[in-house]
């Protein structure tokens, strides 16, 4: 029996700690651990532990900057000092910071064939302006002072910052949910952020309109590409260096000992921390119940609570979801686990789900 297990994290266990754990219920069979976030300092933990290289961890400026390396592959990722979305739309904010990190990264020690950049850490509007700049892009106006500095851009040379990549392969992570996000219009990121805050017309049109001309000036053929407006527009500027966009779990399983693994499965075992009606687990456990089902194998999820139906969960692709503990009021959307609790419960699923 081959089972592949990819977890998100669960509680505070990395995806690999808790894979490894959940994979001593299938202590017989043939295993393989994929650790997997979805993006984050989830992804590049798990991206890290999945090259096997250290995660280094640094401050630059209010944010915290982590990259590992590992045979010409270059990990980055940057944290704001205050992570989460805001409401409105923030027209001041640049993405600056991802550029020095990124800059900073492609002058490493040793050469970089590969770089993968997070970009959700930073809450911007700028469409990438601001790390196109510190790339050396060149244009008649600031490109560090936000969505709001693009108005008027008459012009804008992004060959300077292609050729500082050259030979590297791009690659942005974006959220499963933002991997189709348009740049402009009504579904584009303007619109969208514009339900969260209150901001008139007339300011949505005007900054609508700074970044489809700046789109238009930097990479016209990508600004109606889908993936575009992911985080704040940083999708565009990496389509617009020549880059490509994926999810967290999509660059783990282009691994080949990840694929492998997919392809010889007999059952597929994910988990999140809560498993929910809302979230549905998340991206993670999304991409382990779509390979179960391209595969024609059973998907089952372990998880710190289980607060999902199993009809729901069934028109997901997951055959079944495990508990390690109860739901309580104490610790509803907030539970952690031991290692000791979730290699119990492991074991007793593994006793279920073997052939």
């Amino acid at each position: 029996m081959r089972v592949l297990v990819a977890t998100d994290t669960i509680g505070s266990l990395s995806s690999a700690r808790a894979g490894a754990l959940i994979a001593t219920g299938w202590s017989s069979s043939d295993v393989t651990v994929v650790p997997l976030g979805e993006a984050g300092r989830g992804f590049v933990e798990a991206a890290a532990d999945q090259h096997g290289v250290e995660l280094e961890s640094g401050v630059l400026g209010e944010r915290l900057v982590s990259v590992a390396r590992s045979a010409g592959t270059t990990l980055v990722a940057v944290e704001s000092a205050t992570p989460g979305e805001q409401p409105g739309i923030p027209v001041d904010a640049t993405s600056a910071d991802l550029g020095y990190a990124v800059r900073s990264a492609l002058e490493g020690p040793v050469p970089t064939r590969r770089l993968v950049v997070d970009l959700t850490g930073v809450l911007v509007h700028d469409g990438g302006a601001g790390l196109l700049a510190v790339l050396q892009a060149d244009a008649d106006r600031p490109l560090d002072r936000g969505v709001a500095g693009l108005a008027d851009l008459g012009r804008f040379d992004i060959a300077p910052a292609r050729k500082r990549l050259d030979g590297v392969d791009l690659i942005g992570v974006v959220p499963a949910d933002q991997i189709s996000q348009t740049l402009l219009g009504l579904r584009g990121i303007t619109s969208l952020r514009s339900r969260d805050g209150d901001v008139d017309q007339a300011s949505l049109l005007e900054i609508d309109a700074a970044l489809g001309g700046y789109a238009a000036l930097a990479g016209p053929e990508h600004a109606q590409s889908p993936g575009a407006g992911a985080c704040g527009g940083l999708g565009f500027a990496v389509l617009a260096l020549g880059g490509r966009l994926v999810t967290g779990p999509q660059y783990a399983f282009a691994a080949e000992a990840a694929c492998r693994a997919v392809r010889t499965a007999d059952l597929v075992v994910t988990g999140c921390t809560v498993f929910d009606f809302a979230r549905r687990g998340g991206g993670v456990v999304a991409e382990a119940a779509r390979i179960g089902v391209a595969q024609l194998c059973p998907c089952i999820a372990v998880a710190a609570e289980v607060l999902i139906g199993g009809r729901e969960m069934r028109t997901m692709g997951i055959e079944s979801a495990y508990p390690v503990r109860e739901p309580s009021l104490e610790s509803l959307h907030g539970a952690d686990v031991s290692e000791a609790e979730l290699m119990a419960t492991a074991r007793r699923i593994g006793r279920s789900w073997r052939w």
